[in-house]
């Protein structure tokens, strides 16, 4: 139904019409944005800084290094903690979301109903159309419907340091699978809209790749904390040929129980629909910070069982949602636990070498479970549910077992789960392709070597 190969395209202005997230100026070139010179003064101003920053801390350690005697050593020290205090209120800025130049922003009102944007009515037909015009664009690409992968993280750094070291070890993880499975992916580091910070901020970056990237089928959210852990796996799709939404789940949790964790928005499929906006519409005006948010959390805490009292979460607000009204929405949801969209890691990251014993990977399920999702680590924060260092440690131990699929084309593999130093495992060969053809998992198992 499309082109014969997954290749990177820029799209050319003419042939398709215009998507509703389109702006030109008048002489049909997209508007350059660029930022104000206060802004562009200020920021140098802050480079400046760091950079005579990193000088004085150098000269520092020399001289602690040389050694220097007794004397100047109080001036020393002054001229230290000076540093120090100075370095602090500079990374506090740079974390913080103000910028001395930026306009001031409209307050959102919290009698208004909180909207993710104009309302579309049409935007399965004005798709269609998009995608009859521009069939170098399209929406299945050998017969398999087009998937974008969507994560990411807060834009500022971690309040942890290690806690960056693991985002990157997060998103590798997220880019091999992606790159295995022919699968696009973004990684955002921006706040679309500031009513909509934490928990909440996936909403508007969903609604906006929709609009902006028609010719993708899926929409796959995944939280930064949720590794890949089968790198053999591909979601079932055809199996969802007649719904909108895949999400982790029990009904039985959900409708009978009306438990706060029956569903898990921490990896989940939306199709791009109509119906996906409209869910979108009806999901957000829970999020906006502040009372709004605060008062929803006391209605949710109040309907759902065993949720704590604290502001709305989006995962309690769709659970709400489709409890309330399971006649309009549920009829195109497929709540999903034949395999691990979501795998809750406390129970799985000490099984890993009984699994590696017993079992292979492109199960996906409690025996090679699919995606492992530290949920209660936060290891970019300065707070968790549970002890820092079993966080990292098992995060350690989830990543190199996922590593070790993909380091097994190469001939090698982790010493250890919790070690980063890899071994070799194959001696080289003059018949390479051999083990391609072998240990290649970008191919169906039936099809390698023996």
């Amino acid at each position: 139904m499309g082109n014969d190969s997954f290749t990177a395209q820029k799209r050319g202005s003419g042939g398709g019409g215009t998507l509703p997230t389109t702006t030109s100026n008048a002489n049909g070139r997209l508007a350059g944005v660029r930022l104000p010179r206060g802004r562009q003064i200020h920021k140098t101003f802050n480079n400046l800084k760091i950079t005579i920053l990193c000088g004085f801390v150098t000269i520092l350690v020399l001289r602690g290094t040389i050694g220097v005697g007794n004397l100047g050593s109080s001036e020393a020290e002054a001229e230290n903690q000076h540093l120090i205090e100075e370095t602090n209120r500079i990374l506090a800025e740079i974390r913080s979301d103000s910028d001395p130049d930026d306009p001031a922003e409209p307050e959102f009102n919290p009698n208004i109903t909180y909207t993710l944007g104009p309302k579309l009515s049409n935007w399965n037909e004005a798709r269609k159309i998009w995608l009859n015009q521009n069939p170098q664009f399209p929406n299945y690409v050998n017969g398999k419907a087009r998937i974008l992968l969507v994560t990411g993280s807060p834009p500022s750094p971690c309040d942890n340091p290690i806690g960056d070291h693991y985002l990157l070890k997060a998103i590798k993880n997220k880019i091999d699978y992606c790159r295995i499975h022919g699968i696009e992916i973004v990684y955002n580091m921006a706040h679309l809209d500031k009513e909509l910070a934490g928990y909440w901020a996936k909403l508007p970056l969903i609604r906006r790749l929709m609009l902006s990237h028609p010719e993708v089928e899926w929409i796959w959210w995944m939280d930064s904390d949720a590794l890949f852990t089968d790198m053999v796996f591909e979601i079932p799709l055809s199996k969802y040929n007649d719904y909108n939404l895949v999400i982790h789940g029990y009904p039985d949790l959900l409708f009978d129980q009306k438990s706060w964790i029956a569903l898990n928005t921490g990896s989940f499929l939306f199709r791009n629909c109509q119906w996906s906006l409209d869910l979108l519409d009806a999901w957000a005006p829970m999020g906006p910070k502040g009372p709004v948010r605060e008062e929803a959390g006391k209605v949710l805490t109040a309907n759902l069982k065993g949720r704590p009292a604290f502001e709305a979460d989006d995962q309690s607000a769709l659970i709400y949602l489709l409890i309330s009204q399971k006649d309009k929405w549920m009829n195109k949801v497929f709540i999903e636990n034949s395999y691990y969209l979501h795998g809750y890691w406390a129970g799985l990251v000490d099984r890993y070498e009984e699994m590696i014993e017993k079992y292979h990977p492109g199960l996906g399920d409690e025996r090679w479970p699919f995606v492992t999702h530290f949920v209660g680590c936060k290891p970019c924060g300065s707070y968790g549910d549970y002890p820092v260092e079993r966080c990292l440690s098992s995060m350690e131990r989830a990543f190199n077992f996922a590593d070790n699929q993909v380091l097994n084309l190469y001939g090698f593999r982790h010493r250890g789960l919790l070690s980063p130093k890899i071994k070799r495992v194959r001696n080289e060969t003059v018949t390479p392709l051999e083990f391609v053809d072998q240990f290649d998992i970008r191919r169906p198992v039936d099809q390698r070597g023996s």
